[in-house]
């Protein structure tokens, strides 16, 4: 049987927690990719949409994203890492469902919108998901000021998926429904 020395039994602990930190970062980077990438396609749903409340609540969206990317840049700081952007699959895939969206719905179409309002929640949902378990990592890391940074912009995702259902209930799918 092998035995370990002190200093081995030390250091797997902090090898395990290194294994993790770089695992949170690689997360960060992915999320940070989808952001610059949301960040660029919110505007052409904006144009897309016939509901000026729709179109209110991307333009709110966008600011607000570029406010998350800010605050992601800050969380790399924190965390002593290069802000850094790695693609993400998961992103990629629904904007590219949220432009073939509007590609084949009509112009001015209550369709259109509810489209994109779904388009819209799928990104808000996958948003939700990644900063939820992003707010724990840090927690369990011991990162408070970054969890709390990655709370902020998760309460803004969920308050903007709630935005986007109100659109939707309050005239879109209505409206849709009609045509």
């Amino acid at each position: 049987m092998e035995t370990k020395s002190k200093n081995q039994k030390e250091t797997a602990p902090q090898m395990e927690n290194r294994k993790f930190r770089e695992f949170f970062v690689d997360q960060l980077k992915d999320i940070y990719w989808a952001e610059q990438a949301l960040y660029k396609a919110l505007p052409k749903m904006m144009k897309a949409a016939t509901s000026k409340k729709l179109a209110s609540a991307f333009e709110k969206h966008t600011k607000e994203t570029e406010g998350q990317i800010r605050m992601l840049e800050q969380v790399f700081e924190l965390m002593g890492e290069k802000a850094k952007a790695k693609k993400c699959e998961a992103m990629d895939g629904l904007i590219k469902e949220a432009e073939a969206i509007i590609e084949d719905t009509d112009k001015d179409s209550y369709t259109r919108d509810a489209g994109l309002v779904l388009a819209g929640q799928k990104t808000e949902h996958y948003e939700i998901a990644s900063y939820g378990t992003l707010v724990e990592f840090a927690k369990q890391m011991g990162e408070t000021k970054v969890a709390e940074l990655l709370q902020k912009i998760l309460d803004q995702e969920k308050n903007t998926d709630i935005s986007l259902t109100m659109v939707a209930e309050d005239q879109v799918n209505e409206e849709a429904v009609k045509e």
